[in-house]
């Protein structure tokens, strides 16, 4: 049996029904774990960042975009430790390519001025960087090397409940390869979701 064209008009209309009813629920259970994350201040969280770097090696700079993946745990609502990846960009000229990407573990600090977990906030961030930097030539062939630096950040953000926020954020970079400093500053917005 064909379809009569007013199937067509029924699957259309099912699925933003669908996808209400997915994001109704995805919201519910943002609610509830925010209400048992606000009891006592703690919880896992989860958070992405995007933005831009600038990175100088050597005396030579440049910038590209930065993104970084971090997660952790709130002991309370002022203190977490956190554990991310980020890919830090890459630089680049007529016969040079350098990418610059890392592990990292440190600790937060955080203040909100309304509540725990909601309102404007204040945070600073500090810890230890394990980068690598990876080198290309043309015509030469890639090499890369490896260091551990410390990092520290700042930032500022909203926390629109106790499950979700907004921060703005400045990171300072520190990194070697083959005997040469870098210097990596980033600014990134970045979205947090708490359990």
């Amino acid at each position: 049996m064909l379809p009569s064209p007013n199937d067509g008009q029924e699957l259309s209309r099912t699925k933003p029904m669908k996808k209400t009813l997915a994001l109704s629920l995805v919201l519910a259970l943002g609610g509830l774990t925010g209400t048992a994350l606000a009891a006592n201040g703690s919880g896992t969280f989860v958070r992405g960042e995007v933005g831009n770097s600038d990175i100088e090696i050597g005396g030579f700079d440049g910038s590209d975009t930065a993104l970084s993946l971090r997660g952790g745990y709130y002991f309370n609502s002022n203190v977490a430790v956190e554990a991310f990846y980020s890919n830090l960009g890459k630089d680049s000229d007529d016969s040079v390519r350098a990418k610059i990407h890392g592990f990292g573990l440190g600790v937060v600090g955080k203040r909100n001025f309304i509540d725990p977990h909601h309102g404007f906030f204040i945070s600073g961030r500090a810890g230890v960087m394990h980068t690598t930097t990876d080198i290309s030539v043309s015509g030469l062939g890639s090499a890369d090397d490896s260091s551990s630096k410390p990092y520290v950040g700042i930032g500022i953000g909203y926390d629109f409940s106790p499950a979700f926020g907004l921060g703005l954020n400045y990171d300072f970079i520190k990194a070697e390869a083959f005997d040469t400093n870098i210097d990596i500053q980033t600014v990134t917005l970045g979205l947090e979701m708490r359990f």
